[in-house]
């Protein structure tokens, strides 16, 4: 069995991934990243340049393959003709669920991972997110508080680039961001109505997105072309591919190996501590050893408990830091679907230039100062105006071509604006929505797959079921009319923002691992991704992903200078 010695090795090139490597390798560390999936270049794998006429089903999708090979990775919109390639094919990648129990797990294995087709959407959190354990009792306090993190938020949306607009609002903080969005007139309507009607309580604002306003770091500005799943070759976008992994390379520190399915740590009972990863080749199937002084699990949430599971040893007979009986417990992700849409009058003379890559934000309102007698925690609500009939969609059914024809389409044809408020809800930590390993089925590499188990409950159910009547409320409040409220909740899974099984803590007892990412059963193993997390808060979790990565791989290579490690 080959063996290679390195300082870390990172496990995963997404979002985490990618700025454990760079933090590590800029800091002087040799660097292996071990990714699972291909290599890819933006210039040739990135299709938001393709038109529809090079496309074998013209954007339509390959609805046979898609049934056959993807029948999860289809549900999710980005699922399309032009990204599908991004996503897992669902044979080669199995997992399991009890009967009645839905789980759509959505995944990307290749450089860059979910990076390359993620929403972008960045918020941070606030004390209200990380007090909230503690003050109504589900789930483990956090070992951090805001103050803990606020500079290392500072940092990485420095350096990503998030535009959006400063709100002053204590539980939804600022950062250093570049200009905002701008708003369509249905989306000032309604701003300018929710304000009139509640002040500063309720604010409506464009989304705080990953998408460059501006030219930041050698990148260009988004030009609006909207289609960012594809992956953008001008970089106007963050993801690991055109970023972090870029900056990790140029420290000549940094290799990056494809196609390495991880299969489990090693754990050295003489040395007390992981010495290494064991590997899959994924192409030509042969097993490979890789050693490290530490270790960076960023898979992605769910990946990384599976690595720690099946990291079995006589010191660890339920997995790698399984000893407490908390890894792969409390699964959490956000709520979704529901909410309220309706009319705005008077803009019928207007319509879209360009293609935003961005809706609108309203930060959570409920639970803030005081307590709503329904439900804890709370939610937030993403969504946008549209003219109801504009856009290229009708072309596949109307005849034509050529400029005159495009012209055309970008006319409406009927109907006016409406506006859109989609509520995103907390999930509540709870022991009993977990992921186990699945003693009976093994994935193409023959490693063993995870069983994940997990429903919405009351809570949840009663976040969304607010989220339509306030909706509908700020809506017709602001003016709209035949507003329409709307419950298509979907199961666990679908948003995407899959979080916790392997959660940070103060004491070993409850959880998984300490206030630095650190397995408290192998203090050289860090996992910074959203397995990591105590909570789900009720913003998109990513730029907290990338600000706990880097705060960890600052401590790590302190601790490796202290010889603590």
């Amino acid at each position: 069995m080959r063996r290679e010695t390195y300082d870390a090795i990172v496990i995963g090139s997404g979002i985490s991934g990618g700025w454990a490597a760079k933090e590590l390798s800029e800091k002087g560390l040799s660097v292996l990243v071990l990714e699972a999936g291909r290599t890819l270049d933006p210039a040739r794998d990135y299709l938001m340049n393709a038109p529809a006429f090079e496309m074998d089903f013209r954007y339509l999708g390959d609805i046979k393959r898609l049934n056959a090979r993807q029948a999860v990775q289809k549900k999710c919109y980005a699922c399309d003709e032009g990204a599908a390639q991004f996503f897992v094919d669902d044979i080669d990648n199995p997992y399991t669920t009890p009967e009645g129990k839905p789980f759509d797990w959505i995944r990307g294995r290749q450089l860059g991972g979910k990076s390359i087709m993620w929403g972008r959407q960045c918020y941070r959190w606030s004390d209200l997110d990380f007090e909230a354990n503690l003050k109504d009792g589900h789930g483990a306090d956090w070992p951090i508080r805001y103050r803990d993190i606020a500079s290392w938020y500072d940092y990485v949306e420095g350096y990503a680039g998030i535009s959006g607009e400063k709100l002053g609002l204590a539980h939804l903080p600022d950062g250093p961001f570049l200009p905002p969005m701008e708003m369509s007139c249905s989306e000032m309507f309604v701003r300018d109505g929710i304000a009139k009607k509640y002040g500063k309580a309720r604010v409506l604002t464009v989304g705080r997105v990953a998408n460059l306003s501006a030219a930041h770091n050698g990148r260009a500005a988004c030009h609006y072309c909207g289609d960012c799943h594809r992956g953008c070759t001008t970089a106007a976008y963050f993801n690991s591919v055109q970023t972090t992994l870029v900056d990790a390379l140029a420290t000549g520190r940094c290799r990056i190996r494809p196609f390495s399915v991880v299969r489990s740590l090693a754990w050295d009972d003489a040395k007390g501590k992981v010495t290494g990863v064991q590997v899959v080749d994924g192409q030509t199937m042969q097993a490979l050893d890789f050693q490290a002084r530490i270790i960076f699990v960023c898979a992605s949430a769910l990946e990384s408990t599976r690595i720690l599971l099946n990291s079995k040893s006589r010191a660890h007979p339920n997995g790698l830091g399984g000893n407490s009986d908390v890894l792969g417990r409390n699964l959490m992700d956000h709520t979704m679907q529901s909410g309220a849409s309706g009319n705005v009058a008077g803009f019928e003379d207007k319509k879209t230039f360009g293609n935003r890559p961005n809706g609108i934000y309203l930060p959570r309102f409920r639970n803030v100062t005081d307590q709503h007698p329904d439900f804890l925690r709370g939610y937030a609500y993403q969504g946008g105006g549209y003219r109801a009939s504009e856009g290229w969609g009708r072309g596949v059914t109307t005849e034509g071509f050529g400029a005159d024809f495009k012209r055309a389409l970008k006319v409406p044809q009927y109907g006016g604006w409406r506006m859109s408020l989609g509520g995103f809800g907390e999930c509540l930590p709870n022991p009993e929505n977990r992921v186990t390993i699945d003693p009976q089925v093994v994935d193409k590499w023959g490693i063993p797959v995870l069983r994940i188990d997990m429903q919405w409950r009351d809570n949840e159910r009663a976040i969304m079921k607010d989220a339509q009547v306030a909706a509908a409320e700020m809506l017709e409040a602001a003016g709209c009319t035949n507003v329409k409220t709307y419950d298509n909740m979907t199961p666990p899974g679908l948003t995407i923002h899959e979080m916790g099984t392997a959660r940070m803590g103060k004491e070993s007892k409850t959880s998984v691992l300490n206030k630095w990412n650190q397995v408290w059963e192998a203090k050289n193993v860090f996992v910074t991704d959203g397995a990591a997390m105590a909570s789900s808060a009720c913003q998109n979790p990513s730029i907290t992903y990338m600000a706990l990565t880097a705060r960890a791989a600052d401590y790590a290579v302190r601790a490796l200078q202290r010889k603590e490690l």
